[in-house]
């Protein structure tokens, strides 16, 4: 560890957290940037060992080469859970770690709410209310439901156990299959397509990565039941979304809860926008009152394991995108 520790903040907003890091690290340099343009200059002139970073301005144009070049931080604490716009890196140079789990109960709430928006009708009960007109409607239970969650990481583990709360039936995959609590089944992530007929419920979680990039296209569509809803809190472009459009035209999915695109922010021409049954919401399920300050609580946490070389938690594995 170096006589001065340089850190290095990175996000649209960070006075707050270079106040809180120097009264717990006073003897730290620390240093502020709040654009994507100047990060290569600041950490080209600063020579940062430790840099913690937000993708606040969305994927697009991320810096992530200055963060990786010759001479840039050897540890970088990603301030949310994805890291698909760090690409991929060589951890003998750079270990880089998320914020796993800071946000999972919020984005578990989001998608049972998402569910429950579809199965009790909200949309028809207030176009309903808005032409004042008394129609009796049917909505539908979620205990008996089956639920498939593709991924089980925090915020899969967290959907589990609020589905359990409603009596549903829980199923997911994962790459390393093993039993976990509130899921009934655990499969392996090749076992996807017997288990989408399966479903009437589908929650997609998982990191975007080479091997689930397009992991929902044509041919999942096509094994889904008719009638299934969805709700997708991973990355964009872990579903087709030509695929899904063409899948909510002809009914097999009966609505969609869309928090991540391919393309954010999602294009105004996007025949998404379009679509009745579908919720769009602009990458938000995980954003709520007081979610910067936990993730660098976190940070902060693992920075007092850094300082005294212990080993950090959520590191990163580049080759599994978690």
């Amino acid at each position: 560890m170096p006589d001065l520790l340089r850190i290095l903040l990175h996000n649209s907003e960070t006075a707050a957290h270079a106040s809180k890091l120097r009264a717990a690290h006073p003897s730290a340099d620390v240093a502020e940037c709040t654009t994507y343009d100047d990060l290569p200059a600041q950490i080209k002139s600063f020579r940062p060992d430790v840099v913690y970073t937000v993708r606040f301005a969305g994927s697009p144009n991320f810096p992530r080469d200055a963060l990786f070049a010759n001479g840039g931080p050897r540890w970088i604490a990603n301030g949310g859970a994805g890291t698909d716009h760090f690409g991929t890196w060589d951890t003998s140079r750079a270990t880089v770690t998320n914020a796993a789990g800071v946000a999972a109960d919020m984005m578990a709430e989001y998608v049972m709410g998402s569910f429950l928006h579809f199965t009790l009708n909200v949309a028809g009960l207030q176009s309903d209310k808005a032409k004042k007109i008394w129609q009796p409607r049917t909505v539908r239970p979620l205990k008996g439901q089956t639920l498939l969650i593709l991924g089980l990481g925090h915020t899969g583990r967290a959907i589990a156990a609020r589905a359990k709360a409603f009596g549903m039936r829980v199923i997911g995959t994962r790459a390393t299959p093993r039993s976990m609590d509130h899921v009934d089944e655990v499969f392996a992530s090749e076992a996807l397509h017997k288990l989408l007929p399966q479903a009437d419920f589908i929650a997609v979680a998982t990191p975007l990565t080479s091997a689930t990039r397009g992991l929902l296209g044509p041919v999942a569509f096509n094994a889904m039941k008719s009638g299934v809803i969805l709700a997708d809190v991973s990355r964009g472009g872990v579903i087709d979304q030509n695929a899904l459009l063409y899948a909510m035209e002809n009914g097999t999915v009966a609505g969609a809860a869309l928090d991540v695109f391919e393309t954010e922010p999602l294009p105004t021409d996007s025949p998404l926008w379009r679509c009745e049954n579908a919720i769009i919401s602009p990458h938000c399920s995980s954003v709520y009152d007081g979610w910067a300050d936990a993730s660098f609580d976190l940070f902060l946490a693992n920075l007092d394991h850094w300082i005294a070389s212990k080993e950090l938690f959520n590191i990163v594995d580049p080759s599994k995108g978690y």
